[in-house]
């Protein structure tokens, strides 16, 4: 049955190549002016046919600027192999030669949700236990997905994860927090701000990481915004590190912190009921 999706072709360096030879590529949106890559890690012995797995969507940092869509495929590999679907997606970013705004990344990362879900028979996944992991401008548009009342002229419900587990989230877009300058106007940056929706009822349970030496995300954004998430019996966690700058969690950064970051994420799914128990959990 997956035959019957569109394969993306590969990417990048041979480094990204390399980075992707476990992964199965597919084309997941079609964008006004490119195709867009979806890249899946399948848990071992996966049959689509009988299989109902948690799946959880990967949207990297790089400010709305940058394209790193290998940027957690060790994440990807390691919760394949605990057994859920892992996707790591392309999403359009702006740049030196791109009109490309966060407002577009967010519309890419929600038909990232649509394609899940429209697909789910296709891919073996579950459609109701779909959790967003993400870091920097990526835990924006992860944010964007829990807390919008709309986005395009869809309810924000439509788009809203099981869960999340964000790293250095860039949570408030307004002229009092990070990023406003990339979107066309302070106004649109405000309407786009995770930090303005809340407190509310009813939203995801989320972990947050963040380095307290986080120079281009100051901690302190994200301690506010993580009590303002925890009102109305939400569940939100952070989780500091002291000394820690913006790119702390990252495999190739600090193995001890990625480590550590990889082991409290996986603990947290499985008290959701979204992962089994890892017998082998402190050989991490």
């Amino acid at each position: 049955m997956i035959d019957q999706l569109v394969k993306a072709p590969p990417i990048g360096e041979a480094r990204e190549q390399e980075l992707l030879k476990k992964a199965h590529s597919f084309i997941y949106f079609h964008s006004p002016d490119q195709d867009l890559a979806a890249h899946f890690f399948f848990p071992p012995g996966h049959e689509p046919k009988s299989a109902a797995a948690p799946v959880i969507l990967f949207l990297h940092g790089g400010m709305w600027d940058l394209s790193m869509a290998t940027q957690f495929v060790p994440h990807a590999l390691h919760f394949a192999a605990r057994g859920a679907v892992c996707m790591c997606i392309e999403y359009r970013v702006g740049g030196q030669d791109s009109l490309h705004t966060p407002v577009d990344s967010l519309e890419d990362a929600a038909m990232a949700i649509v394609f899940l879900r429209k697909n789910a028979a296709i891919l073996g996944i579950d459609p109701e236990r779909i959790v967003l992991g993400g870091s920097g401008s990526g835990a924006h548009l992860a944010l964007c997905c829990a807390t919008l009342p709309e986005i395009g002229n869809e309810p924000g419900k439509n788009f809203q994860p099981s869960a999340l587990f964000l790293f250095s989230p860039l949570v408030n877009t307004t002229r009092k927090g990070v990023g406003g300058e990339k979107f066309t106007s302070d106004e649109e940056a405000k309407r786009y701000s995770p930090s303005e929706y809340l407190p509310q009822p009813g939203l995801p349970p989320c972990m947050l990481y963040h380095g307290r030496s986080d120079r281009l995300i100051p901690v302190e954004l994200v301690v506010k915004f993580a009590k303002r998430y925890a009102k109305k019996k939400n569940r939100c966690e952070l989780m500091e590190f002291k000394g820690a700058g913006h790119t702390f969690f990252n495999y190739n950064s600090h193995q001890q912190n990625y480590e550590v970051t990889l082991r409290s994420v996986d603990a947290f799914l499985v008290s959701l009921g979204i992962l089994a128990p890892d017998p082998l959990t402190n050989e991490l």
